[in-house]
């Protein structure tokens, strides 16, 4: 079984994926530990589309079992219809981003504003790369199912609304997912 947490820059992605692997014992897997290629300063040049794809294909073979955090948005069909659950977060862009600006000083000593105004753009999709439609759109030609949950809560809330829509909530049988979604907590 293999969980997707995707969602705007922001939105909690790696944190919720953490938390959802620190609490199955599963692997996790970052997209942009495979996106970038490791530079100093961080983020600064993009892999290259097929090697990233192989690499994190690479990872996830070794596993029966995992959670994967980022966008796979125009990786691969291998990869993009691989998931069992795909887990899609939605926060408002003033949340998203004092968390990215608060990440960046912690991490960077500086925030980059370029960065900074392309993920607020994410609702309205002006400027290239990841979009809420854009989003929207992929999630939609899935396979799998898709767990919507919106809003600003505790991470522990957000962990619950994963394992209940889970078949197995102890997340430990490699079953194919099928769930109903929460009826109270989560939005479409």
């Amino acid at each position: 079984m293999r969980i997707l947490v995707t969602g705007a820059s922001g939105s909690g992605t790696s944190t919720l994926g953490r938390a959802l692997a620190e609490m199955s014992s599963w692997p996790h897997f970052d997209c942009d530990d495979y996106y970038w290629l490791p530079t100093i300063p961080p983020f600064a040049t993009k892999r290259d589309g097929a090697a990233r794809l192989s690499l994190l294909l690479d990872a996830l073979s070794k596993t029966a079992q995992a959670v994967v955090s980022g966008s796979v948005i125009n990786w691969g069909s291998e990869l993009e219809d691989s998931f069992s659950l795909i887990v899609f977060l939605t926060v408002p862009a003033s949340v998203r981003i004092e968390r990215l600006r608060k990440r960046e000083l912690a991490h960077l000593g500086h925030a980059d504003p370029v960065f900074l105004e392309w993920a607020a753009q994410y609702d309205e999709g002006k400027l290239g790369g990841r979009s809420l439609a854009k989003h929207r759109q992929w999630l939609s030609a899935r396979s799998c199912q898709v767990l919507p949950i919106e809003g600003e809560v505790a991470i522990t809330h957000f962990v619950g609304l994963v394992v209940a829509a889970l078949p197995n909530p102890s997340l430990n049988a490699d079953v194919p997912c099928v769930w109903a979604p929460p009826t109270h907590g989560a939005a479409g």
